[in-house]
């Protein structure tokens, strides 16, 4: 899977991958909406589309996301619908409480990012705040099956996280004990994701680590 925000960069992937399309609108299944995605009707190379990242339940209604959701599974079956979820309390004790669910978007996967690798933890990992964070999605009504892992990748830069310290670029053994939690976690989730690939905020990213880029080349193979 890549990520491709116009129809052009999905026709153009290679043999054996499909996009993930960058929308990140919430404005419901509006004119400017309905013009964006009809460029990629009948596209057999969109394996989905990636709604919004961390929205807010205050900001963005979930009623806007559910006819978002509902237009691209009538109007481009087969594809998927996907949204990285906000959560509502720390890290340590996480809540998606009130945010989104299936019932209230219609959206098929929804990613979870709780970012375990802090400064603050002596530039170690929690790696229980993973399964933590799976049992707050199921309890407020995120099925496991729809449930995807979203696997720290950057740390440093300008970035600060939610307990006074900064994320910390997981190591090659911590990134491995990460995807082993999470396979633990979530063992059949119909996707996963890496954050990120680029340096976004003056951090270090996978693609200066390439210890790191070996684990996740050898979990991709598998």
């Amino acid at each position: 899977m890549a990520d491709v925000s116009s129809a052009g960069a999905a026709s153009a992937l290679p043999a054996g991958v499909k996009g993930l399309v960058w929308l990140g609108l919430c404005q419901g299944a509006d004119a400017s909406f309905t013009s964006t995605l009809t460029s990629f009707v009948g596209n057999s190379k969109v394996f989905g589309f990636y709604l919004m990242d961390e929205p807010s339940p205050s900001s963005c209604h979930a009623a806007n996301l559910m006819a978002e959701s509902d237009w691209i599974h009538a109007n481009l079956p087969g594809t998927v619908t996907f949204v990285v979820l906000m959560n509502m309390s720390a890290t340590s004790s996480p809540t998606y409480q009130n945010t989104y669910n299936p019932a209230n978007t219609h959206i098929d996967l929804y990613g979870l990012d709780p970012y375990p690798c802090r400064t603050e933890l002596g530039n170690s990992c929690a790696y229980n705040w993973i399964p933590l964070a799976v049992s707050a999605a199921e309890s407020a009504g995120v099925p496991l099956a729809d449930i995807v892992p979203v696997y720290q990748a950057f740390g440093g830069g300008n970035w600060g996280d939610d307990g006074g310290g900064q994320y910390l670029m997981p190591s090659a053994a911590q990134e491995i004990q990460i995807l082993q939690t999470w396979g633990t976690a979530v063992p059949t989730a119909a996707m996963d994701y890496a954050y990120s690939w680029g340096s976004q905020n003056g951090d270090t990213s996978l693609s200066m680590s390439p210890s790191v880029e070996l684990v996740f080349a050898k979990h991709n193979a598998s």
